[in-house]
């Protein structure tokens, strides 16, 4: 069977979008078992309480569950067990470097398939005031009623 090429996105952290700054992104491998990837093809996955950690020099999501797959029996895995991300090593030492500093985290933004390969976009984040989270409701509120206008007066 022939792989498909191309993007197919899975899931989503609009969450992550909502209450932080995102400094950086960049993409990065994820380590799973045979049935989390059947699962995760299925769109069975959630990411938003999750988060990733760098340890012994590696990096590691937390949180990302993903349901037990329906026709896995004995091979399925605990749902929400840490899953090792794949980056180079000089990746994980500016993470972890940068992670020191305070107010950093890095944070799941979206899961993707990309050339038949589980792919996950990691950010590095700042956290938001609450401030900062109505400034940026407002901005979106205006961008909207802006093109609201525009496209009624091209109606005209």
């Amino acid at each position: 069977m022939a792989k498909k090429l191309g993007i197919k996105p899975i899931a989503q952290n609009k969450k992550a979008r909502h209450d932080f700054f995102i400094e950086e992104s960049l993409e990065c491998g994820i380590e799973l078992k045979g049935t989390e990837v059947k699962s995760m093809r299925q769109g069975k996955v959630n990411l938003k309480e999750s988060y990733a950690i760098v340890k012994d020099g590696q990096v590691f999501v937390q949180g990302m569950h993903i349901s037990p797959y329906e026709q896995g029996n004995i091979f399925n895995t605990d749902p929400l067990r840490p899953k090792r991300l794949l980056l180079h090593k000089s990746e994980i030492r500016k993470l972890g470097a940068q992670v020191q500093r305070q107010g950093y985290a890095l944070v799941p933004l979206d899961v993707y398939l990309k050339d038949g390969r589980m792919k996950m976009s990691l950010g590095l984040c700042v956290g938001k005031h609450l401030h900062d989270k109505r400034a940026s409701m407002a901005e979106r509120d205006v961008k909207r009623d802006m093109a609201r206008m525009v496209r009624n007066n091209q109606g005209e």
